[in-house]
């Protein structure tokens, strides 16, 4: 209590200084001004059941089934993991693998929903008139049946990051509205137009975590959502909204937190060890929608933007609805060979198409034109050290990079891999061009798959062990059980001699 006393004394605009960085064009201005619209109803919804971070949904319905608005189609599996919700009603018409919206393009488990244009609500979560008047653990519970992840791209089922109060001493609640990605404007559109829900659902959010004070983070290019937050703040005296620097990558969960309270949260560690739980804007709207009006995470705000989109926009969408329709709303594109971005274009990923269905995680669809992409030619690395000097996390990018295109993937691991956020500020401001965020994440991905195939492996030589150990054992027993008949047998003859002599 203490701490939090100490945090929300000192000057609402005294920043803590965070290392590295990078101030690239925002280009926000493309779809700041456009608010949020609704997308009318594709011909099809296609909905992944691995829409989160963990174990994938399981199916709940059959192809041919009916469904209500806001019916659950898919049950989470174990504590790590999230339902899955019908967008609208309709009939499923089918269950089966479809392309999903990755880099890979590899087809995953997907329902596919007909909406029938009726809008038929399923009676879902029961509204609640007082969210306060719940036990934590009853809004955590709540969460978790609304399907809630977190909608800032990491997708991490929020009712887990809701119990982290039982097991961690906290003190903030840190609403992580800095949205430094350049093009993405869907957060702040969020809290221009719904600051009132923002604030309401923060204030559930802290109440089941049981913390006494809630920071908003806003980075100050913002200047509406800011105003719009703290005119919705201002009768709850332990909300305090913090207007935050615009440099990149100030929306990491780590550095935000760093710049707020001062703290550095050690390498692989929660925030939580320091007292505070991050969650989004749209995640406390969703948290909103759910307790107070009963309804599941059934759709999203999403930012089209990027030079060749006809017309930028946020759009309300339902999930599920395939990229190439958001596209056709927003006019089309002015480029044929346009570059498809998920998410911002420092961490977003290449959509392998404009088919592929929009996700809980998908918070931007960006079509970079010819002039907003870097021109592809990469030359040797000069150790000039601006990677170095922009790295948020005091890694040298630069060696990392060499080790890796050296194939020694262990050797980059040693020298801090897995401590890269993956921002992208090293390649962003190399000037020979070096893709060092992409081969970071390629060294990421390849060791945990060599990880992933050394557990395979030793779970198949201990099913052989076992299998092996389960052989002897009924050898050894079928060894047994004949001497044990062999000794019956003998014992049995010498019985029988003994009364013959007799």
């Amino acid at each position: 209590m203490n701490a939090l006393r100490q945090l929300l004394r000192r000057p609402a605009n005294r920043i803590h200084p965070v290392r590295g960085g990078v101030h690239p064009d925002d280009r926000k201005a493309l779809a700041a001004s456009a608010p949020i619209t609704e997308l009318a109803l594709p011909a099809r919804l296609d909905l992944p059941l691995q829409q989160h971070i963990g174990a994938s949904a399981a199916p709940l319905v059959r192809k041919g089934q009916r469904v209500a608005k806001g019916e659950p189609i898919a049950r989470a599996q174990g504590p790590i993991s999230a339902p899955l919700h019908a967008p609208t009603s309709g009939r499923v018409i089918a269950i089966a693998e479809r392309p999903a919206h990755h880099p890979s393009g590899l087809a995953m488990p997907t329902i596919s929903i007909e909406p029938d244009g009726e809008e038929r609500w399923y009676a879902a979560l029961t509204p609640c008139d007082d969210p306060f008047a719940l036990d934590p653990g009853a809004i955590a519970e709540r969460v978790a049946a609304a399907g809630i992840v977190g909608l800032g791209g990491a997708t991490f089922p929020a009712a887990v990051k809701l119990n982290l109060g039982a097991s961690h001493p906290l003190h903030t609640l840190v609403i992580n509205g800095a949205e430094c990605e350049p093009y993405l404007t869907c957060d702040d559109r969020l809290m221009r137009e719904h600051a009132e829900a923002v604030i309401d659902g923060a204030r559930i959010m802290a109440h089941a975590l049981g913390v006494g004070g809630i920071l908003v983070a806003i980075e100050d290019n913002k200047p509406e959502a800011a105003a719009a937050i703290e005119t919705a703040a201002a009768g709850f005296d332990a909300i305090t909204p913090i207007r935050v620097p615009t440099r990149y990558p100030m929306g990491s969960e780590r550095h935000l937190v760093q710049a707020l309270i001062g703290r550095e949260t050690p390498a692989r560690a929660l925030t939580a060890q320091l007292g505070v739980v991050v969650h989004n804007p749209a995640t406390a709207f969703a948290v909103h929608q759910a307790l107070r009006l009963g309804q599941p995470l059934i759709a999203r705000v999403i930012t089209l933007s990027g030079a060749a989109i006809a017309r930028p926009a946020n759009l309300w969408v339902p999930l599920g609805t395939p990229v190439e329709t958001l596209i056709a709303h927003c006019g089309g594109l002015t480029e044929e060979d346009a570059r498809l971005v998920s998410g911002g274009p420092m961490m977003g990923q290449p959509l392998p198409s404009p088919q592929v269905p929009t996700t809980k995680g998908c918070n931007a669809i960006l079509a970079l034109g010819a002039a907003e992409r870097a021109p592809g030619r990469t030359m040797p690395c000069t150790r000039c050290g601006r990677c170095v000097e922009v790295c948020p996390c005091g890694l040298v990018p630069l060696e990392l990079g060499a080790h890796i295109r050296a194939g020694d993937l262990e050797g980059a691991a040693e020298r801090g891999l897995h401590d890269c956020l993956g921002c992208g500020s090293c390649a962003y401001t190399c000037p020979s061009q070096q893709p060092l965020a992409q081969y970071i994440a390629h060294a990421k991905g390849e060791l945990a798959a060599r990880e992933r195939a050394r557990r395979k492996q030793a779970e198949t030589k201990a099913l052989a062990e076992r299998r092996t150990a389960r052989l002897e054992a009924i050898k050894r027993a079928k060894r047994e059980a004949m001497a044990k008949r062999k000794r019956e047998a003998a014992r049995k003859q010498a019985e029988q001699q003994t009364e013959t002599e007799h």
